[in-house]
């Protein structure tokens, strides 16, 4: 799709062993994340802090232009910076492999686990999968983005939903424990967002958040940063979920204007939690102007206005225009039907199926426990990858572009400028900072970064010859 940037931000989940209360998830973290650096040789690890709760050593940059880090107890992973869509899936599932030959080579793959999902059952903590997306400066953020968008986070869900049994709620958020009946839902995040609109995130999770921090020439762009988004196991709902937004975006960039601005939602926290706990598939909202509409009707209406003014513009646009209204057509019809490209649907599928067999309901901890198996990272043991492995999983990217995306950067944008640099620093005894937007070595090279969309192959090769000719008290 034509001219954005995007990258995710997947926090694993982790299971440690339970013959050993030393091995804590914490530390079980700690020991994959020195793994990838030092055994695997995948990045290089911060020498310098990173803010106060980054400390040298905390993570690092990756070979692939990524990086991998340590946050709030979690291994956190995050894609390089992407122009193509099924790259960017290939990329985020590379963060998967990473992780787990890490576990499997510390030889805690039998006792321990790592997974992508966004709850814990037993704590009812959450944890995030960001999506991040270059816009341009010039749209206007809170009179244009944010009214357009909230409609369609609230209801994207109906297909990227990763599913979750049970639900979560905060009685000092909602003053009250509504958690009767609630057998299973649509998204694990939706029970978590709690306002629209947040600058912070460990404060109060919110749809959209506004913290204004590019990583880029700030002159020129905006940096929208998601906490709505589950983390999905399917490479077409990660397709999916990204390209509809990257195509509502481009809509927005080129109107210029608020679009289907006859869709304001009356509550959008509490629609976001009343579609996905609906499984009558009504989906059905308020609207700010008394009307009832539905979340398909609204998917629906947002289609309908990049279709009349994006197709045949590329081929990855093209496909999710065709993906998009597949997926609305079905889920009006027969959501099952999807059983092999959307998350919670596979889920419900083969939790409903386990329970017919064994004789029990949503309410028993073996289903909570089947749930979060589906996330499993290692393929022996995860549901997600059962289906995967006996081929009832539709795929959009390769396990060879998987693996490729593991050590090699994209080629089109500045993430391939990271790497040769980190690559070339790799065996010079060199104080380095590596960011996103710029790289610094010693007391006086600078590199600065800040257009994403550039691959800075000149300058890295200057910078990388002025590097080697320092001094070595310069080091």
């Amino acid at each position: 799709m034509e001219g954005r940037i995007y990258g995710l931000e997947t926090e694993y989940g982790c299971l440690p062993p339970a013959s050993d209360p030393f091995l804590s998830p914490d530390f079980v973290s700690i020991k994959v994340k020195d793994c990838v650096f030092y055994r695997d040789e995948l990045g290089l690890p911060d020498t310098h802090y990173r803010g106060r709760d980054e400390p040298p050593g905390n993570g690092g940059f990756l070979y692939n232009g990524g990086r991998l880090y340590i946050d709030m107890g979690h291994v956190e992973y995050a894609t390089p910076e992407f122009t193509g869509l099924f790259d960017l899936v290939a990329a985020d599932r590379a963060g998967e492999r990473l992780v787990q030959r890490a576990l499997d080579q510390l030889g805690l793959a039998d006792s321990a686990a790592f997974f992508k999902n966004n709850i814990d059952h037993y704590t009812g903590a959450t944890f995030g999968c960001h999506e991040n997306y270059l816009v341009r400066r010039e749209v206007p953020f809170s009179q244009v983005l944010l009214p357009t968008m909230l409609p369609f986070f609230v209801t994207r869900q109906i297909f990227a939903g990763a599913g979750r049994v049970g639900c979560h709620t905060d009685i000092f958020e909602y003053g009250n424990a509504e958690d009767e009946g609630v057998g299973f839902q649509l998204s694990q995040r939706a029970d978590h967002i709690v306002t629209e609109i947040y600058q912070w995130i460990q404060f109060s999770r919110a749809i959209i958040n506004t913290r204004d921090e590019p990583l880029a020439d700030w002159g020129l762009y905006r940096r929208l940063h998601l906490l709505v988004g589950d983390s999905n196991m399917m490479e077409y709902a990660t397709a999916l979920k990204v390209g509809t937004t990257a195509l509502v975006l481009q809509l927005l960039e080129e109107q210029e204007r608020v679009i289907c601005d006859d869709i304001q939602l009356l509550d959008p926290v509490q629609a976001i939690r009343d579609i996905s706990r609906d499984m009558t598939y009504h989906w059905e909202v308020q609207l700010e102007d008394g009307r009832y509409t539905t979340a398909t009707e609204i998917q629906r209406a947002y289609l309908d206005l990049a279709e009349r003014h994006l197709r045949g513009r590329d081929e990855e646009g093209d496909w999710v225009l065709d993906e998009w209204r597949f997926v609305i057509d079905a889920l009006e019809h027969d959501p099952e039907c999807l059983v092999d490209r959307v998350d919670w649907v596979a889920k419900k599928w083969l939790l409903e199926y386990f329970m017919r067999e064994e004789g029990l309901d949503w309410q028993d901890t073996w289903i909570q426990s089947l749930d979060l198996e589906y996330h499993n990272l290692n393929a022996a043991r995860s549901l997600y990858f059962d289906l995967y492995e006996r081929g009832m999983v539709k795929r959009v990217v390769s396990d060879e572009q998987i693996n490729q995306a593991i050590t090699h950067p994209p080629v089109d944008t500045r993430a391939s400028a990271r790497s040769r640099v980190m690559r070339a620093l790799t065996d010079q005894k060199t104080r380095y900072q590596i960011d996103w937007d710029s790289i610094c070595v010693g007391d006086d090279k600078f590199l600065s970064l800040d257009d994403p969309f550039l691959t800075y192959g000149r300058e890295a090769e200057v910078f990388i010859r002025e590097c080697r000719q320092m001094p070595i008290d310069k080091f």
